[in-house]
């Protein structure tokens, strides 16, 4: 092989190279049960979204490398936003298969755009502010301008977000980030990627090719650079159809592919500030998906990892010296026109080539990499498993699987009939043919919404003046509380203490706290990523996940903002109406010491006091165990309600100033303002 000439000790050791460096990336990006979990769970909670959505409703869908199974430090949080009652049609004949009372249609006008890019046209009335405000006329037709209708999409969700490309863009708890893409929907594959059907003979197969037709794409507002309407054009994005193909890899392809991403982040863009950021991630994936198709590598297997690598890298060497990077879909639209070209090209290309003349050697430029590399060439002998199931722990597996169930998007609950809704869906997904990671985020799924119901039917129903549907209403929220508190996690079980607190129960509630507490004092409790895997491992490996969820898994607290739980936390929830998940983040144990504050002020005064000492320390002290940094806000914030509510307004107001000066992930500020004008008042 050409990348090993010259080199006769590795040539010798190539098998045991590959293997090294297979569980290297496996430890980087993950073993393929790990990938499983994160794409599984995912897909299932956007079904669920997709089931339960309205008409009038936006859909979400995660995008990029998290969403391709991805959690490598620095990858972005990638979200599409559009419109579910607009959809986009390439020819008039298209209308037959909508009921058109309850839709928006735009038209495809691509006669004058570039391949991958076009014009849309609005036929139909609007509602949807952005596309209604970005509408301009031309040749009496209204189109729909891609950058008034992004100048108009951008949110300001989080402090400093900008506009990059079609993205909203930023960066959260100075780690994460994230780009906001809103757009329109198309239910038809492009006409223009038609000949991508007929190249699909070896990969992927056919069943994945006919469900990425079937799904359509999407359309981003982007123009291109040297378009003739660049303005008001919008790009073709292929988005769902390339985590499906990403999801159809095979893992030592899915790792080549991680192998890439990390090879441009620490080996190529580290070349020169010249030359920096003139290739992306989708560059890569562009390479993987054109490598695979074209079957240039005969076996992707760990024994053959860097032979896959290498024929990608020589291909991407080609791409750069004759200027052209042809997109998967739409091969007449170059990624590198307009981007690489002229001095930054020829530099580009001789660095690549540099490296390439290196051979392997190279890949120890990657820090990620290298020590897998040296464990090789320093003990030719070594024995390497890469037996997968191995090289992760039961408990890091449960950690990704538990995580990844407890954060992935709520079904929308405005009332009772859309939790009904919710879980009639989730009846019906059952019968399905589903994996254990997805049965599992079912069943989460139905905890939570169990709850919600709980608070709904009883904020129904309190000051009717009527009795008896109180009396039925309460008996069915705490019916609906116990039972998700059966089959949920630990923290589950906070939402009866929350329940019996708003009912005046105090009693009751704190005989719930003091059973929470004795589950969360077991010494193998994993709380987000914090566990003692020893501990955990004796008490509750290899019982079910269901099990383990009941008696050792606890999350954060999460307090839909619709929805009054605690009275004292109404300025926070309803405060802030720009958050995008409707959702107020609290701390598990910070709620724990708030509810049993809340429920002592009524019935012992001295034991109030000793649960504030016990919040006070845990806010000043936690080094982000307990109280996790970016949830700092609401934690100062209640510590600062309970100072107020004891007379200690000093305490409080510092409390206050100190939730000020967190990161604002809960969007909280406004309410804290007004908190501290009130103290300012008294």
């Amino acid at each position: 092989m050409d990348f090993l000439s010259g080199n006769a000790d590795l040539e010798a050791g190539l098998q045991h190279l590959c293997e090294s460096v297979f569980v290297g990336l496996c430890q980087i990006v993950g073993t393929s049960a790990l990938v499983a979990i994160r794409r599984e769970t995912t897909n299932i909670s956007e079904s669920l979204l997709r089931r339960v959505a309205n008409n009038d409703d936006e859909i979400e869908m995660e995008s990029g490398s998290c969403r391709e199974g991805f959690r490598l430090t620095g990858s972005d949080l990638d979200m599409m936003y559009w419109p579910n009652n607009h959809r986009v049609i390439w020819d008039m004949s298209q209308f037959e298969y909508y009921y058109t009372a309850n839709k928006t249609f735009i038209l495809s006008d691509n006669f004058e755009s570039p391949p991958g890019f076009t014009l849309l046209v609005l036929l139909t009335p609007t509602t949807y502010r952005r596309i209604q405000s970005a509408c301009v006329q031309m040749n009496n037709r209204i189109y729909i301008s891609s950058s008034l209708f992004r100048q108009l999409a951008q949110s300001h969700l989080f402090p400093g977000s900008i506009m990059h490309g079609p993205c909203e863009s930023g960066e959260l708890l100075g780690v994460i980030e994230y780009d906001f893409a809103w757009c329109v929907a198309c239910d038809f594959w492009p006409p223009s990627a038609s000949s991508w059907i007929h190249r699909c003979h070896s990969w992927p197969c056919r069943e994945v090719v006919d469900d990425i037709v079937r799904n359509g794409c999407h359309f981003v507002p982007i123009g291109h650079p040297v378009g003739l309407h660049e303005y008001d054009e919008w790009r073709i994005s292929f988005s769902m159809a390339e985590h499906k193909l990403v999801h159809s890899m095979n893992h030592c392809q899915f790792l080549t592919y991680g192998l890439l991403k990390i090879f441009l982040k620490e080996v190529i863009d580290k070349q020169s500030n010249e030359t920096k950021n003139l290739l992306c991630s989708y560059h890569m994936k562009t390479l993987v998906f054109w490598v695979i198709q074209q079957n240039v590598v005969p076996l992707w297997c760990p024994q053959n990892l860097l032979a896959g690598f290498w024929v990608c890298f020589k291909l991407l060497i080609k791409w750069v010296y004759e200027g052209i990077c042809p997109n998967f879909f739409i091969p007449q639209n170059n990624l590198f026109l307009s981007k690489i070209h002229g001095s930054a090209q020829r530099s580009l290309f001789l660095q690549l080539n540099g490296l390439y003349e290196k051979g392997l050697v190279c890949l120890l430029q990657s820090s990620s990499i290298k020590s897998y590399i040296k464990c090789v060439l320093y003990n030719p002998r070594l024995s390497i498993c890469t037996n997968e199931d191995r090289m992760k722990s039961e408990c890091e597996h449960d950690i990704e699987l538990f995580n990844a169930i407890s954060y992935n998007g709520s079904p929308l609950t405005r009332n009772l009939n859309s939790c009904i809704k919710v879980l009639h869906s989730i009846g019906q997904m059952i019968g399905s043919p589903l994996s254990e990671y997805q049965i599992l985020t079912l069943q989460k799924k139905t905890s939570d919404i169990l709850q919600i119901m709980a608070f709904i039917l009883h904020n129904m129903y309190t000051n009717t003046g009527l009795n008896k549907p109180m009396y039925i209403a309460d008996r069915m929220s705490c019916h609906m509380l116990k039972l998700a508190g059966k089959f949920g996690l630990v923290s589950d079980m906070m939402y009866i203490a929350m329940f019996y607190y708003k009912t005046f129960r105090y009693r009751e509630a704190l005989h719930i706290t003091e059973i929470i507490k004795v589950k969360l004092a077991q010494p193998g409790l994993m709380y987000h990523s914090h566990v003692n895997h020893e501990r955990y491992t004796e008490a509750v490996g290899g019982k079910s996940w269901s099990t383990k969820m009941r008696q050792a898994v606890a999350v954060d607290i999460n307090l839909k903002r619709r929805i009054c739980y605690i009275n004292e936390l109404t300025l926070e929830q309803q405060c802030n109406q720009q958050c995008r998940e409707d959702i107020l983040f609290i701390p598990l144990f910070v709620v724990l010491h708030f509810v049993e504050f809340l429920c002592h002020r009524h019935i012992d005064t001295s034991l109030a006091q000793a649960a504030l000492e016990e919040l006070q320390v845990l806010v000043h002290h936690d080094q982000g165990v307990f109280v996790p940094v970016h949830l700092r806000d609401i934690s100062w914030e209640i510590l600062g309600i309970c100072h107020q509510m004891t007379g200690n307004l000093q305490a409080a107001l510092y409390s206050y100033q100190q939730s000020l000066t967190q990161c604002p992930f809960n969007r909280i500020q406004n309410a804290t303002e007004m908190r501290l004008q009130d103290l300012h008042i008294k």
